[in-house]
């Protein structure tokens, strides 16, 4: 993953952050990321809000037998477990394939002084 601790010798003071979260490349970053959680975060707590509403207005339904002692309710409360381990998973997958490299591409542009660099060229702002 791309959270590798940057090494203790660089000095970051100088750094204008404001101007990197004003930037291109911090702005499709955060674009990203939104268009993926927002999303997944609604369907989920859709789901879990289904489950709750099921279970207090859907009495009968879920206390229908499946097998043996098993009754919907408990393989619905399976599923949600199932989902959140499974969503977690897609999470960081998708952040080890998208948040990171363009996290990594602006740390390193950071680190290196080529963002400063590029604000200094653009007349942009003067880092700190």
């Amino acid at each position: 993953m791309g959270n590798d601790a940057q090494s203790a010798d660089v000095d970051l003071s100088h750094v204008d952050y404001p101007a990197v979260q004003q930037s291109p490349e911090f702005q499709e970053l955060r674009r990203t990321h939104r268009s993926f959680v927002f999303p997944v975060l609604g369907a989920c707590l859709v789901w879990y809000f289904a489950y709750v509403l099921l279970a207090v207005y859907a009495v009968d339904f879920m206390s229908t037998r499946v097998f043996g002692s098993i009754n919907v309710a408990m393989l619905l409360g399976l599923a949600q477990v199932v989902t959140t381990f499974a969503v977690t998973m897609w999470y960081v997958r998708f952040a080890n394939r998208h948040f990171d490299p363009q996290a990594e591409r602006i740390r390193d542009e950071i680190e290196t002084g080529v963002f400063a660099e590029r604000l200094a060229a653009n007349g942009e702002g003067v880092t700190r």
